[in-house]
């Protein structure tokens, strides 16, 4: 009798657990829908303002890298307090009042405000939310992750793609396409009042931004990670680069969102089955291979003179995002402690952050003062080195959710070589 109750309450936990997932994915779902009506416009925004190439690549790495210094506080101060809910609402909600601030931008230093605090909100909510994922799947985090990802994608399909609507086919200016945006935002806050997360009391923990304390493998990793970041810059070069092949004004803006919607169908499509795959042979072979594709697709971007390449390379480019967005807070979310796992997801983001900004400057130099194709030579370089350093440099530990099953059943963990 007593065997069947706690087999009852399990059960019932599991359930809990997966509920969470999803409510969680449906919040990213909204806020995709809402964010990428903005995304893929916004570098066409930001020249239709005045700004050019390395005014593209400060907005894009201050907004990315304020936003990943901003996660290790968040996770922090979730962790010491023993509430994570709060910090992920709070940065949903100041993400979604930018975006409506957004609307009435009449010059690029406007965009240069809003877009680091409508990004801030993103800091926030990451950390906590990503912990209580990892918190709600014992078992299957790569799946979960995935999950996310993909319903986060979703959103981000609906929201490129009704940009595209709104833009070329309804005439709808950027205000009003902000406008709606911003309204949508707000709507992604419901799903939060019915997530549940467990009851724990604040705990002591210091604040560390550093490698010290933290295990030798995910050392190498995260080390990788930041290295891979520094070459990793905005997306919008890319759709810049579609944009140099257009002469039509209306269609050199439409054509970019349209190549933007096909990379997020890739990436929606392919981020739960890797996480899948992650599950069952590991994270880093799944991650080697987001990071190499992504050094070869740079190097794509820069022959490619052709409209059909740039379909092959966009949707290259959704499956290195779909290889790499979950399953880097997967592995690190393995290799963490779960009481402070915040604190060590959030020192993750912040590392990756802190080469967001001079990543995207590096490539708005590159293309404003010599020439757009060093923007993807240096995207490429980058690209390989991080990925030979995972293959080559120390990484010898898979910490994935796979391993760890295995590891509890034989006592032992696995030791891939």
């Amino acid at each position: 009798m007593k065997k069947r109750g706690v087999r009852g309450r399990k059960k019932k936990q599991e359930g809990g657990i997966k509920r969470n997932v999803v409510l969680l994915g449906g919040t990213s779902l909204l806020t995709d829908l809402s964010s990428e009506m903005i995304h893929p416009l916004l570098p066409m925004f930001i020249s239709a303002l005045g700004g050019g190439g390395l005014v593209v690549g400060l907005i894009g790495g201050l907004g990315d890298g304020i936003a990943n210094v901003l996660k290790i506080l968040a996770g922090f101060w979730a962790d010491r307090r023993g509430k994570r809910k709060p910090f992920i609402f709070s940065g949903y909600l100041l993400s979604s009042i930018c975006k409506l601030l957004l609307a009435f931008s009449t010059v690029w230093q406007h965009i240069l405000i809003l877009r680091p605090i409508e990004r801030s909100g993103k800091g926030l909510r990451t950390a906590p939310r990503d912990a209580i994922i990892a918190e709600s799947s014992f078992k299957w985090r790569g799946r979960s992750f995935g999950l996310h990802r993909a319903m986060d994608t979703i959103g981000a399909i609906g929201g490129s793609s009704l940009a595209f609507l709104l833009f070329y086919l309804a005439a709808w200016r950027f205000k009003s396409i902000f406008l709606l945006a911003g309204f949508v935002g707000f709507l992604a806050l419901v799903p939060l009042f019915w997530v549940k997360e467990k009851k724990r009391g604040p705990k002591d923990v210091s604040l560390r931004i550093s490698l010290a304390g933290i295990s030798p493998p995910l050392q190498w990793f995260i080390f990788a990670a930041t290295l891979f970041s520094l070459g990793n810059f905005s997306y919008m070069f890319f759709l810049l680069k579609v944009r140099e092949m257009v002469l039509d004004p209306r269609l050199s803006v439409a054509l970019p969102v349209l190549f933007y919607v096909w990379f997020n169908v890739i990436y929606s499509i392919l981020s739960f089955p890797l996480g899948a795959v992650s599950d069952r042979i590991g994270r880093v072979p799944v991650l080697i291979s987001g990071w190499g594709i992504f050094g070869l697709i740079c190097l794509g971007f820069m022959w490619s003179r052709s409209l059909v390449t740039f379909v092959l390379l966009f949707g290259l480019y959704g499956f290195t995002f779909a290889a790499i967005e979950g399953q880097e807070r997967a592995l690190v979310s393995d290799m963490s402690h779960g009481e402070v796992r915040a604190t060590v997801l959030g020192t993750f983001h912040t590392s990756v952050g802190l080469a967001t900004l001079p990543a995207s400057l590096i490539a708005g130099f590159l293309w404003q003062y010599f020439q757009p194709e060093l923007t993807f030579i240096w995207g490429a370089a980058m690209g390989g080195l991080s990925t030979l350093l995972l293959l080559f440099l120390g990484f010898k530990y898979d910490y994935s959710s796979a391993s760890e099953i295995q590891g509890n059943r034989s006592g032992t963990r696995r030791n891939v070589n």
